[in-house]
């Protein structure tokens, strides 16, 4: 099978790095920030987006000054400000020896991702990394998934989109794939089930087993 994983809440937990970036480029807007607790609902969805709920605005230049600042200090800090879930790397090298070609498909612009990918050793299971461009290509999984099903020339019967958000589910679903729900990330359940998943994944430890049976 072609495995397509998601990066932010599938791969790795991202909070500290996103919350404190987004909190950062409030500051630098002159605009008070939430708790982080309270921005987790930034997690998957593009930036710019929630930037523009943030700010209350439909000025799409404001929102992204404010993603400049953001990547201002991403860029240096915050992409490490991350970790990589328990059981991730194990379920990886275990998937890849099973002979799966593993795609990395993130909204995140790919030259973060590459970086990421890279810090925490997890490029070496994976046969190429996808992700958004910096000025917006392919920020949506949609296009995303479209893209790689393309480029990769790999056959929509034979791959399955692996995420923790709706974003995930709606991509795969638009693009003829199955998505399968992991539940350890920022996704409910109900959010993965109502966008179309057609697997659920309890944990990292059950990734590996995950083509066997429909629930872990």
């Amino acid at each position: 099978m072609n495995l397509l994983f998601d990066l932010d809440g599938t791969l790795t937990n991202p909070f500290q790095g996103i919350t404190n970036c987004i909190s950062y480029a409030l500051e630098r807007m002159g605009r008070p920030s939430p708790p982080g607790e309270e921005l987790i609902w930034c997690i998957g969805p593009p930036l710019k987006n929630s930037f523009a709920k943030l700010l209350a605005t439909d000025d799409m230049a404001l929102a992204e000054k404010a993603l400049a600042f953001y990547r201002e200090r991403f860029g240096s800090v915050g992409l490490f400000e991350n970790e990589v879930y328990d059981g991730i790397p194990e379920a990886l090298e275990t998937l890849k020896a099973k002979g799966h070609a593993l795609y990395l498909s993130t909204a995140k612009p790919r030259v973060y991702a590459e970086r990421i990918m890279d810090h925490f050793g997890l490029t070496r299971y994976f046969k190429h990394l996808h992700g958004a461009e910096l000025d917006g290509t392919r920020n949506d999984k949609t296009s995303l998934i479209s893209h790689i099903l393309k480029t990769e020339s790999i056959p929509v019967s034979e791959t399955v989109m692996i995420g923790d958000r709706k974003y995930d589910m709606i991509g795969a679903k638009e693009n003829d794939i199955c998505g399968f729900g992991v539940l350890w990330g920022y996704g409910t359940k109900d959010e993965l089930e109502i966008s179309g998943a057609s697997a659920f994944i309890k944990t990292p430890y059950n990734l590996a087993a995950a083509f066997n049976i429909k629930e872990l």
